[in-house]
């Protein structure tokens, strides 16, 4: 009697050992879970930090190279080692802003000097973020050692609203644009596309008086 009532006991224990082995499994996938939620929590709020940093930064400004400097200095906050230059569509055709300092060149040349104003409208009118394919499917054309060497895309001013421009992002091939980064840039492009549209129409009072 005395063994089986061990034997019963034993079981019991063992039953007891593999309950509790999936308890703990199930809240160590639980608090991993949470610390990642906890990471992404406080990755949304940084971005969230640097995007009204940079609003409170470009409200009331009138001056448009100010305006677009701030610009690009903030999309290198998100996206590191890169080039900006910000393209703005006009009825001339369009504006060429560029950052001061340019950690990348590729043999000499420039991206930018292969926009043509047909081009610049398509992007500006895709009205999403256009990957180097997708600029030369649109008819962008140049070349092949400098698109080779570099990772680019076009982030347009302001999704779902009326063209008003894109920001070109360059970087090495080497290390290559993320989604992620350029989804970034991309929170801050509707404050600064309301930024420039109130800079565009205050300019010519300016220049009135």
């Amino acid at each position: 009697m005395e063994n089986q009532a061990d034997k019963r006991a034993l079981r019991t224990i063992r039953k007891l050992n593999a309950i509790r082995h999936k308890q703990a499994q199930k809240i160590d996938i639980l608090c991993n879970d949470m610390v990642l939620a906890n990471k992404d929590v406080i990755e949304q709020l940084r971005i969230l930090t640097y995007t009204v940093d940079f609003y409170e930064s470009i409200s009331g400004e009138v001056d448009m190279t100010v305006l677009l400097d701030k610009g690009a200095r903030q999309v290198r906050q998100f996206v590191q080692d890169c080039n900006v230059a910000i393209f703005l569509s006009n009825s001339n055709g369009f504006e060429l802003h560029m950052a001061d300092d340019t950690p990348i060149e590729v043999d000499g040349s420039k991206i930018e000097s292969y926009f043509t104003e047909e081009v610049v409208n398509d992007i500006c009118r895709s009205n999403k973020i256009c990957s180097l394919d997708d600029m030369c499917k649109i008819g962008l054309q140049g070349n092949p050692n400098v698109f080779n060497n570099i990772s680019a895309a076009a982030v347009p001013l302001g999704r779902f609203s009326e063209p008003v421009g894109f920001i070109l992002i360059c970087r090495s091939a080497e290390n290559k644009l993320t989604s992620g980064e350029l989804e970034k840039v991309a929170t801050i492009t509707p404050g600064l596309r309301n930024a420039i549209n109130a800079c565009q129409s205050i300019m010519p009072e300016i220049l009135g008086d």
